[in-house]
């Protein structure tokens, strides 16, 4: 099925459960509808602790992305050298340095409806880390990738805490299989010479 059909190129959300068959897939090809025509240098920042279950999945996707050797987005936050709210600036303030206005994917746990547990959701705007648990820290990206880990409402830290590690890992190598797919398409379809021709020179660095 063409999925500008079925979603509409202009469409800025996409939701799916993490056991949607082809998810990786159907997420790809969405998302890349959001790329910019002209290549940049690309940024995942993945945000999490791993001080808390739920909060662990943007630091276990960045993980898991990072063993697979991404060619084309540099990969910021793993269990091993987490981004979360106290360096999130910091950590932000050293992309922009290092990185020519980068495109910026920014990936997070999030809490929801009980129905809504287990869907991946991506957007076609910045991420607002730290909204959960009230929080004011900045707006994090171009586009984001969250998934709802467990329900809100009430002692969000609490329920963060005692989130299924299970559930957060099998979305963490979901959310890592969306990304492994876009890096291919960069790799394969758009073949971005700025990025290219400065892969030899530079190693992916992880803060």
């Amino acid at each position: 099925m063409n999925l500008k059909q079925r979603f509409g190129q202009e469409s800025s959300l996409l939701r799916l459960h993490y056991k949607e068959n082809n998810l990786p897939s159907l997420m790809c090809q969405h998302i890349m509808n959001w790329f910019p025509y002209q290549p940049r240098e690309y940024v995942a920042v993945f945000i999490g602790t791993d001080r808390s279950t739920g909060d662990a999945l943007g630091p276990l996707a960045g993980m898991y992305f990072q063993s697979y050797k991404p060619r084309h987005i540099r990969v910021y936050g793993t269990i091993h050298e987490p981004v979360h709210a106290v360096n999130l600036q910091e950590s932000l303030d050293r992309i922009n340095k290092l990185h020519n206005n980068p495109f910026i994917i920014a990936i997070d746990a999030c809490l929801g409806r009980s129905t809504s547990i287990g869907h991946i959701i991506t957007e076609k705007k910045s991420l607002q880390p730290g909204t959960a648990l009230n929080k004011t820290l900045p707006a994090v990206g171009d586009i984001c990738i969250t998934g709802v880990v467990n329900v809100s409402g009430f002692m969000e830290h609490s329920i963060l805490q005692n989130t299924r590690l299970s559930v957060v890992m099998d979305m963490a190598k979901q959310v890592s299989a969306i990304l492994e797919d876009i890096d291919d398409q960069l790799t394969y379809a758009r073949v971005p010479t700025v990025i290219q021709a400065r892969k030899d020179n530079t190693n992916p660095e992880i803060i």
